[in-house]
């Protein structure tokens, strides 16, 4: 679906509302397992109640045919430990889509907050900072949030609609938005798959049933130029990702919010690009900004191109995406 910020403004399919019912069955749903074991976890979901089974294929309904944005509240995070939050969160990502490694360690539960890592460090993902993330999309169908605690400043999420990015970059320079489905290196950061170079090539955009698929993020397009062998993009190819970085952040195409404590937020990455702006944090670190994070791979979600692959591992619907490596191993750390 294409959409501009006054579109998504106007919706109201997109923010959703726990009912008290749910939040009942979701609380003694949680109890049936201690969420430290992936397998345990998935065994969990044969004793799923039927109206959180309801709320899932709702909120993956609207990922994959509606705004490709979920926000879902009113989950008072402040009456359970933070393991009991976790497990909670885990368990109802599960029910909209299969659990998928963020990262080599084959972590399925991230933790987002400023670890005070290096944003030039290759090693370095971006949400390890308090620095600005840039659009981007992830790799696997959709990413879900759960806000525990908010920065003292800043820490805005932004959504873009990547088929309205598209259409105005073709009707604004057609001549760039063509440069945008042409094969461009890209920067696994560390994360290299067994037998694959350190870098990949990818377009940012493919064309899907009903407009395009997006992958991007650009920091990793340009710290691709680290590798000698890494293809180099030509002055067109990058006065397209300028005038596609330049589109998506005007503030008539990008929607922005603030996530409060308790909210779940989820994305689409096929149809939309997400980004958070730079936060200036609490000294206190019991304080400081922090969300827990799931990658899903969605059933039912759209066809993918076989390009894909170097990426996702495999296209196959229900069961792609997320980063393995030689050794990964899925885990689940939880909150301490």
């Amino acid at each position: 679906m294409s959409w501009r910020a006054v579109d998504l403004a106007a919706a109201a399919s997109w923010h959703l509302e726990w009912d008290r019912r749910e939040l009942s069955a979701l609380d003694a749903w949680a109890s049936v397992t201690r969420g430290e074991d992936p397998d345990e976890l998935v065994a969990a979901l044969a004793g799923a109640p039927e109206i959180l089974v309801e709320r899932a294929e709702a909120v993956r309904s609207e990922l994959i045919n509606g705004y490709g944005l979920v926000l879902l509240s009113g989950l008072d995070v402040g009456k359970y430990d933070r393991k009991s939050i976790a497990v909670m969160f885990m368990l109802f990502g599960s029910l909209i889509g299969s659990l998928r490694s963020q990262n080599a360690a084959g972590h399925l539960l991230g933790h987002v907050t400023d670890v005070g890592a290096d944003v030039d460090d290759p090693a370095t993902r971006i949400y390890q900072t308090n620095q600005r993330q840039t659009f981007h999309t992830d790799s696997t169908d959709a990413v879900g949030l759960l806000c525990l605690r908010t920065a003292k400043e800043g820490g805005v999420s932004m959504v873009v609609s990547v088929d309205a990015v598209h259409e105005r970059l073709a009707e604004e320079a057609p001549e760039l938005a063509a440069r945008l489905f042409e094969p461009i290196a890209t920067d696994r950061r560390n994360e290299q798959p067994d037998g694959e170079l350190p870098w990949f090539e990818i377009p940012v955009l493919s064309p899907s049933s009903d407009g395009v698929t997006g992958i991007y993020q650009r920091q990793y397009i340009d710290s691709a130029q680290r590798f000698e062998d890494a293809p180099r993009p030509d002055k067109e190819t990058l006065l397209a990702l300028d005038a596609f970085d330049a589109i998506m952040n005007d503030p008539t195409m990008r929607f922005q919010m603030d996530l409060a404590p308790g909210d779940m937020q989820f994305v689409h990455n096929h149809s939309l690009l997400h980004d958070r702006t730079g936060f200036i944090d609490h000294d206190d670190p019991e304080l400081r900004r922090y969300l827990l994070r799931v990658w899903l791979s969605l059933p039912g979600d759209r066809e993918l191109p076989a390009v894909f692959e170097q990426r996702y591992g495999t296209t196959t619907v229900g069961d792609r995406g997320g980063i393995v490596v030689p050794g990964t191993t899925p885990t689940i750390q939880l909150p301490v």
